[in-house]
């Protein structure tokens, strides 16, 4: 078994990762996949916490565009995350690991309040904690929520897991010739304008002198490689 080069871990999932072939809803069988990439890394003595966007229920600026207010736009966005929250809960829970949901929103009926200590607890009895309801503000995206508990919950590094496997100088879906950064900076990361993490984000990282590393999920054993401090993704950090 690999040596974790970090002990505690924030890992910032879209929500794009439990949606099937149409982009929308939740696929259980893909909430399995995900929940069986963390138990690996997890099997490694490895604390985790866990931030969900909700890309596959809602998008903000969709509703904006058409004249809604941003405030609600943004609290129908938070709402949306709980509901993959408690999707991955239930596939930890079916695999025999412990797992909490933890709401910046209360909604005490389906999951406990975020409570910073409480969290803190949950992650010291070996308990995987999902933080739902992004900060509980309008005008932060779920990455900025990452970022935010992150630094709260004392972790060692935050993962922005996605579909591309790292930060790159243009858009790698539509320039056969793009090329991925093995690291940043920070403030590289920022001048870049890099779309895969909000600048909000990155700038609280910086701050706070947060490494941020960026891979894909897919990828097989990317979670476990990282966490183990091997070279992969996009490693933004401070010199």
């Amino acid at each position: 078994m690999n040596v974790p080069k970090y002990k505690r871990v924030l890992l910032k999932i879209g929500g794009e990762a439990f949606a099937g072939p149409g982009g929308m809803g939740i696929v259980p069988q893909l909430a399995e996949e995900v929940a069986a990439k963390v138990r690996a890394v997890k099997q490694m003595g490895v604390q985790i916490a866990i931030v969900l966007g909700a890309g596959n229920w809602w998008r903000g600026r969709d509703g904006i565009a058409h004249g809604m207010d941003r405030s609600t736009a943004d609290h129908i966005g938070m709402l949306a995350t709980v509901m993959n929250a408690l999707a991955l809960r239930d596939a930890f829970e079916r695999m025999g690991m412990a797992a909490r949901v933890q709401t910046a929103i209360e909604i005490r009926s389906v999951a406990e309040p975020y409570i910073r200590l409480r969290a803190i607890r949950h992650l010291e009895k070996d308990r995987i904690i999902i933080l739902g309801a992004g900060t509980g503000n309008p005008y932060f995206t779920t990455d900025t929520a990452g970022a935010l508990r992150a630094m709260e919950i004392g972790c060692d590094v935050m993962i922005k897991a996605t579909k591309v496997d790292g930060v790159y100088d243009t858009d790698p879906r539509t320039n056969a010739s793009a090329q991925r950064y093995q690291s940043l900076t920070y403030l590289e990361a920022l001048n870049l304008h890099v779309g895969v993490l909000d600048s909000t984000a990155i700038t609280l990282c910086m701050e706070n002198n947060m490494p941020i590393i960026v891979l894909d999920l897919w990828q097989p054993n990317s979670l476990e490689r990282a966490v183990a401090g091997e070279q992969i993704g996009t490693l933004i950090y401070g010199k």
